[in-house]
């Protein structure tokens, strides 16, 4: 016989309220800073409509954080406004847009493909995938659609951009950044596919750093592969030489980054990395350093038969070591993602302290 079901009285008649209670927000800050909403002594002026100076000046200091990724379902193309242009190349371009019914602020990404109907809605199909990747590394995906003949990616909007573009703005990056970048960027393997480069990689106001990942669509990398400049000159010897894809050819891909970001130049050229820049989007030259230009072709053939460059002096023994033994040109010899996790640098990433979203606030 089972045991009779207790009722709990309600002797303090308490009452449900019929609508949500709201969530009081905490006091602005640098612990914690509120997206929206006024702090409780910004609330107070404008109800008394007092403390005008105060009211601005709050507002001249608050930095609005990017939302969180939020779940929308059915996207459509007319339902996001155009707010401003990220960023374009010779393969298609970047919008900053809003989805007018929530109004979350995301990325669209058309990707320009020259590929046929059926192609383009198997591309569509395998990026179906991403909005399943639910990884901290990997930038969040709303959705992806056909807009004839273009496809529609839409994606985390990550404010603070690529570490390509904060390199360019702020030169060298900090070395705990960087740390930071690479413990990441190892992580994030587990998903990407052959496409590790600082453009790839993005940072937003709440200090995260994260993967742009399209690796998961086999089809659209075979699509783009020879048209978004730029990323070629990060393979591995091998793969330049014909060799089949590996993950350590991305491990190869990150020593690349990791130089190029740390010392904001190019390890395989002299060049300024503005020079180099120009070359994505004319697919011909890249400079030297001596006022003259290296073809692509060049570059590669630099790559290859040159000595894999080294990180150089000014670094500490544990961050040089890490970076050697990413660049190792022997690829039975290369150390795979998970043995790099256990080097004593990436022990250092796991455990630090480092404030990235303080750092974040400074640019």
């Amino acid at each position: 016989m089972s045991t009779p079901l207790r009722t709990k009285r309600n002797f303090k008649a308490l009452q449900i309220p019929p609508l949500p209670l709201k969530r009081r927000p905490p006091p602005l800050g640098d612990a914690a800073p509120v997206q929206g909403i006024l702090s409780p002594a910004v609330d107070s002026a404008v109800n008394s409509g007092r403390h005008s100076a105060l009211i601005h000046a709050t507002l001249a200091k608050m930095e609005l954080e990017p939302a969180a990724p939020v779940e929308i379902t059915d996207l459509k193309n007319a339902d996001l406004k155009n707010l401003a242009e990220l960023g374009h190349g010779n393969g298609g371009s970047v919008m900053k847009v809003e989805h007018v019914p929530t109004g979350t602020v995301m990325a669209k990404k058309i990707v320009l493909i020259d590929a046929q109907p059926s192609v383009r809605k198997q591309i569509l199909r395998e990026l179906q995938i991403m909005h399943s990747c639910k990884s901290p590394y990997i930038v969040s995906t709303y959705s992806a659609f056909l807009s004839e003949p273009n496809i529609c990616i839409c994606m985390e909007f990550m404010d603070k951009g690529s570490f390509d573009s904060i390199s360019t703005t702020l030169g060298a990056i900090d070395v705990r950044v960087v740390r930071q970048l690479a413990y990441v960027v190892l992580q994030g393997l587990t998903y990407l596919i052959d496409d590790i480069k600082p453009s790839n990689v993005l940072f937003n106001s709440r200090g995260e750093i994260k993967l742009c990942d399209f690796g998961v669509s086999g089809e659209l990398i075979n699509s783009i592969a020879n048209t978004f400049v730029g990323t070629s000159i990060y393979m591995s010897v091998k793969r330049i030489q014909g060799a089949e894809y590996s993950v350590k050819s991305d491990v190869w891909s990150l020593g690349i980054s990791l130089i190029e970001l740390a010392t904001s130049r190019f390890p395989f050229s002299d060049s300024c990395r503005t020079a180099r820049r120009r070359s994505r989007y004319t697919n011909t030259s890249t400079g030297n350093g001596s006022g003259e230009t290296m073809s692509i072709i060049e570059l590669m053939h630099q790559i290859v038969k040159e000595p894999a460059p080294r990180l150089g002096s000014g670094f500490a023994l544990e961050e040089e070591e890490f970076v050697d033994a990413c660049l190792l040109k022997d690829l039975d010899k290369r150390k795979a993602p998970k043995d790099l996790l256990e080097y004593k640098w990436m022990q250092q990433a796991k455990k630090s302290t480092f404030n990235l979203k303080e750092w974040a606030a400074t640019f």
